[in-house]
């Protein structure tokens, strides 16, 4: 049972300026000192939560997407977060999940902000990502999809996954719902989750307090930061999370379901 090395990046994003945001995001990713196999970023690391996608969009062979195959390689890395993305006539919150090789896997926000918008400027996503690291079944998603539990239940069908992971842009005036849900899935999915966040204000002038944490399958906060950035690495243990599903086969009682 392999345990697995990530990194999470709570960063300021400058508002709608994706060379400064990269430049900075490099520096950070040059910059850490452990071993490490998934580097996080936040939610639309490279603008900020915009909802003016067409100045902003990039296509799936634009200079972002050409950074992190760039940062991957030459790291050795799994690198993920979310950015602007046009396809046809439509935008998408697109999660970006960069492999090492420049393949890389998709996963496309499926429940979008009303309160801001996004549901106004960005197409909806239709299918989950569970991704793989070392081993490690990855259930990837995006901010406001964790106020939706059925979208991240554990499913006999998925063979069950091990970490849930989401990338935001969630403001200080909601944060106690941020951190109560987070810890809610963890429990209720018998899984790590991660949630990373960023800090600083937006172009609307909306706070951000980070609070960016990582959650053990009994939903026990193995790490949270507020009010500043930082760039934290740690090791998730695999066999901490078999112990708890032997222990408490909470998972095999649960009901079954289909989402159409």
């Amino acid at each position: 049972m392999k345990n697995l090395r990530v990194t999470i990046i709570q960063t300021d994003i400058a508002w709608e300026d994706k060379t400064a945001n990269l430049q900075l995001l490099q520096s950070k990713i040059d910059n850490i000192q452990e071993p490490t196999e998934l580097v996080i970023l936040p939610e639309m690391f490279n603008t900020g939560f915009s909802m003016q996608p067409a100045p902003l969009a990039e296509t799936m062979d634009g200079e972002t997407i050409q950074w992190m195959k760039k940062i991957a390689k030459a790291k050795k890395i799994i690198l993920t977060g979310s950015l602007i993305i046009k396809e046809g006539d439509d935008y998408f919150n697109r999660l970006i999940w960069m492999l090492p090789t420049g393949e890389m896997g998709i996963y496309d926000k499926r429940h979008r902000f009303a309160f801001a918008g996004e549901d106004r400027q960005f197409a909806a996503g239709r299918k989950k990502l569970i991704a793989s690291a070392n081993g490690w079944k990855i259930n990837v998603q995006v901010c406001y999809d964790l106020r939706f539990p059925v979208w991240a239940r554990q499913m006999p069908a998925d063979n069950y996954y091990d970490v849930l992971i989401y990338v935001a842009s969630w403001p200080e005036k909601r944060i106690h719902a941020w951190k109560t849900l987070l810890q809610a899935r963890a429990i209720e999915n018998q899984c790590y989750v991660i949630g990373v966040n960023r800090v600083g204000k937006d172009g609307n002038d909306i706070y951000y307090n980070g609070e960016s944490m990582i959650v053990d399958p009994l939903g026990e906060i193995l790490y949270n930061q507020q009010d500043r950035e930082d760039v934290f690495t740690t090791s998730l243990d695999k066999e901490h999370l078999a112990q708890i599903r032997n222990r408490f086969p909470f998972l095999k009682d649960a009901d079954n379901f289909k989402i159409l």
